[in-house]
């Protein structure tokens, strides 16, 4: 079978970097943009060496920078020594930094919270001696399964100063779930909530802590720290639960950086894997923090005064990378937010900018689209009865975004003057791989452009030949790179299968399709691999029949998978969200007519969908992440077995049962 993989798209609309944005950006135009990849081509352990030499302080320089003798367990910076927390933190003390706004904090009812650089510099120091108080040291694993919080952060950044590796999980997450990370990371610290408000009401946390102790495993922890968010009533077990307040309240606020070497694992983050089994996907302090820092600049254009507000919760890597590490290495003023964008109302996001004067905002496209649908469901939460002139730069995150979105993004939030930086990275990339550069890449709707100086993607076939620009292939990274994943924790067998199989000569395998621009050279992303569908012979990617199905006026949101056809091969099944209601009967019929009608117009009679199916929502995570497989199990008309804990909408399921 061919790597190629069809494209089908054609988008032709071009918007030219605005020449304001140009005067006073941090790279400043294509000359720039070119100038930076050509010394990395030139040199390119050269060039990351110079990269890492001016942004990070380090406590023992390196002398080699890249170390290539064990490929593909590749390291960085490798004899150098510093500290991610002192990079993050006393870095800004006696500067004017010290004094500025490190995090305004958002809470779910509206409260706000801010915190100083010097302020948080405190509270990481005391927590972090609170920790070497109960006698955790260096070299040994944290769980941190917390809500959004200036706790959170605080957490995460006493781990890192003390060189304890941490893992946090995302607060939505089950039991079990929890259970199988703390096991599999071989933590011996906890560190938790009792509870998170989440749109109005309160939702425990710490049972599911002690749940995950009832299901074994676990013995080897020898403390819980407990954060008061709610007040709820919780277990509480002597000489193993400690309250955090308790814990620092008598703690100097100063505490010595552990100095650790650059490839010191700073945390593991988990990923689902195919097998179901989550893959801890390890990744080193120093080119992690660096390619942190590099993106915060290049790809945001941080200046002092900006107001910057990712939305991604620290329990995914956006919250590592642009919360948690990144705006404070480069001394940003971020907003950090407990809520979800639809309470009190769908205005949420809009009435936060104006509030808090946000010049950055950075978002996923699965919020978008719902934003758009709550906007035509109620026009007063629309972004024009908000004051949004405070926005300068605006970003996408989490998958591709379609062209449709974009265009309601650029106009309706960004007023048509706001870049929009359409990043594409994974857990695995530790940051940003091709995006645009807002001062030097006109943008294309839907096109993640190109790719960051210093990192060689490229599109293949199956054998590893790259393909011409205008074919669809298998996305892949020809070098390494400071930020990269190291390995999956416990298993360096599976790192080496899961992202550089032989076949492909050794570059790193994304695990997305893309397809390069004829003219431009514009990357965009074509879905992941294993959502290629093959139809009659064609491989389609299911990214672009999702984008056709959305760029039609009825719908805000679609997911497309394939079903095994005795006929096709393949069939084509689509979960829709109408702007409207889900519709039934004979309305369900013409719709849906319709929707394939308007696919065969948009893309060709080949990528007609042969089942539709409409709910009122799709069934995602709470962080509004698709849950594909789910709707994989459902096109095919098998049992679910998945775990749907983590479902936002569990009643979704049943809806999406029904065919057309």
């Amino acid at each position: 079978m061919s790597g190629e993989i069809e494209s089908v798209m054609q988008e032709s609309r071009i918007f030219p970097v605005p020449e304001a944005f140009v005067a006073q950006a941090n790279v400043s135009g294509m000359e720039a943009y070119q100038a930076l990849c050509a010394e990395a081509q030139r040199d390119h352990g050269a060039f990351w060496a110079r990269m890492a030499h001016e942004n990070l302080i380090w406590k023992k320089p390196f002398t080699r920078s890249l170390d290539e003798s064990n490929a593909p367990f590749y390291q960085w910076f490798a004899d150098g020594e510093l500290n991610a927390s002192f990079n993050c933190l006393d870095r800004h003390l006696g500067t004017p930094t010290e004094h500025k706004t490190a995090i305004l904090f958002e809470a779910d009812n509206g409260d706000v919270t801010q915190i100083t650089y010097a302020e948080l510099y405190a509270r990481v120091c005391q927590f972090a001696n609170g920790l070497k108080s109960l006698g955790y040291q260096t070299g040994e694993r944290a769980i941190i399964y917390m809500p959004m919080s200036i706790e959170a952060v605080v957490a995460m950044q006493a781990c890192a100063r003390l060189g304890i590796t941490h893992s946090v999980v995302f607060g939505g997450f089950s039991a079990k779930s929890l259970q199988e990370r703390i096991v599999d990371v071989g933590a011996t610290l906890v560190i938790a909530a009792d509870g998170q408000y989440r749109g109005g009401k309160a939702i425990p946390l710490k049972p599911a802590v002690d749940e995950a102790f009832a299901l074994g495993g676990c013995e080897q922890v020898r403390h819980v720290i407990v954060y008061r968010r709610t007040g709820g009533e919780i277990a509480f077990e002597p000489g193993r639960d400690v309250w955090m307040h308790e814990l620092v309240e008598a703690q100097a606020p100063i505490c010595n950086a552990v100095w650790v070497g650059a490839e010191h694992p700073l945390f593991v983050l988990y990923t689902s894997g195919s097998t179901g089994k989550p893959k801890g996907v390890q990744h080193a302090t120093g080119g992690y923090l660096l390619h942190a820092m590099l993106t915060m600049q290049w790809t945001f254009d941080i200046k002092p005064h900006d107001v910057f507000w990712c939305t991604a919760d620290v329990g995914w890597v956006t919250g590592h990378t642009y919360v948690a590490y990144g705006p404070l290495a480069v001394g940003a003023t971020q907003i950090i937010f407990e809520g979800v964008p639809t309470f009190p109302n769908a205005g949420r996001f809009w009435a936060t900018i104006q509030k808090h004067q946000c010049s950055i905002f950075y978002t996923a496209p699965t919020a978008i689209r719902a934003l758009i649908k709550a906007c035509d469901a109620a026009p007063e939460t629309h972004p024009s009865k908000y004051d949004l002139s405070s926005l300068r730069l605006l970003g996408s995150v989490g998958e591709p975004i379609n062209p449709e979105a974009w265009i309601w993004y650029h106009q309706q939030v960004g007023q048509s003057r706001c870049p929009i930086v359409d990043t594409f990275w994974q857990t695995e990339t530790g940051g940003h791989m091709i995006t645009p550069l807002p001062g030097a890449t006109p943008l294309v709707p839907g096109s993640c452009t190109l790719p960051l100086p210093g990192i060689d993607a490229a599109i293949v076939d199956e054998a590893g030949i790259e393909l011409p620009n205008g074919q669809g292939g298998i996305l892949v990274v020809r070098k390494p790179w400071p930020s990269m994943i190291r390995t999956i924790w416990g298993d360096p067998d599976r790192f080496r299968k899961a992202y550089f199989p032989d076949e492909l000569k050794g570059f790193y395998l994304a695990g997305d399709g893309a397809v390069r621009n004829r003219v431009t050279g514009y990357f965009t992303i074509t879905g992941r691999i294993d959502d290629v569908l093959n139809v009659s012979g064609h491989r389609m990617g299911t990214m672009e029949i999702e984008s056709a199905l959305v760029a039609n006026p009825l719908v805000a949101e679609a997911a497309v998978v394939g079903r095994p056809d005795d006929t096709t091969g393949e069939a084509i099944v689509a979960f829709v969200v109408l702007k409207q209601s889900a519709p039934a009967g004979d309305d369900a019929r013409r719709i849906a007519t319709d929707l394939r009608n308007w696919v065969g117009k948009e893309i060709g009679p080949i990528a007609k969908p042969k089942d539709i199916r409409f709910g009122d929502n799709l069934p995602k995570t709470r962080s509004g992440k698709i849950m594909r497989r789910l709707l994989r199990s459902l096109a095919k008309g098998d049992e679910i077995t998945q775990d749907t804990s983590t479902l936002e909408n569990p009643g979704i399921l049943e809806q999406l049962k029904q065919t057309v």
